[in-house]
C-alpha cells in the first residue's frame, strides 16, 4: 500500500529570474494544504524556474497520482494560458492516459476574486491613511 494521494493540485506561475518571486507561492500551497488535507500540492513554473510543469506532472504520475488539477496563478487569460498551458497539458496527457488533468480557471475568473480584491485594496489603502498626494 502507498501513502501518495490519488490526487494533485499543481500552482503553475509563470516563473522568474529572481527565485524570492516564488515565496509567496510556498505561503499560497500552505494556505491550501489546510484546506485540501491529503492532496499531492505541487509547485511548477512555465519557464526561468524549475520545476517544469512537464517535469511535475511526470513526477506525480510516477507517485501514483491518477487526477491532477492546474491551478493557473495568472491573473487572467493570455498566450501563456490559451496556447502554452494546453500544449503541455496536450503532451503530458498523450504520453498518460491514466492521469485525469484538469485545468482550472485564473485567478481573475476564480468566484468572489474581483470582491476580494476590491476589499483587500480598499483595506490596504485604509490601513495606510490617505494615499492622495503621496508617491
Amino acid at each position: 500500500m502507498t501513502d501518495t494521494p490519488a490526487r494533485a493540485i499543481v500552482l503553475f506561475a509563470h516563473g522568474a529570474r529572481d527565485a524570492r518571486w516564488g515565496q509567496s507561492l510556498d505561503a499560497l500551497r500552505a494556505q491550501i494544504a489546510l484546506r485540501q488535507p491529503g492532496v499531492a500540492l505541487r509547485i511548477a513554473f512555465l519557464e526561468l524556474q524549475e520545476p517544469g510543469l512537464p517535469q511535475t506532472l511526470a513526477a506525480l504520475a510516477g507517485e501514483g497520482v491518477n487526477a491532477v488539477d492546474i491551478a493557473p496563478i495568472f491573473w487572467s487569460k493570455g498566450g501563456h494560458i490559451v496556447r502554452d498551458l494546453p500544449a503541455l497539458v496536450e503532451a503530458f496527457a498523450a504520453g498518460h492516459p491514466g492521469v485525469r488533468v484538469r485545468v482550472l480557471p485564473v485567478l481573475a475568473e476564480l468566484p468572489g476574486m474581483h470582491a476580494f480584491v476590491a476589499a483587500a485594496i480598499a483595506t490596504a489603502i485604509g490601513a495606510h491613511g490617505d494615499a492622495a498626494g503621496s508617491a
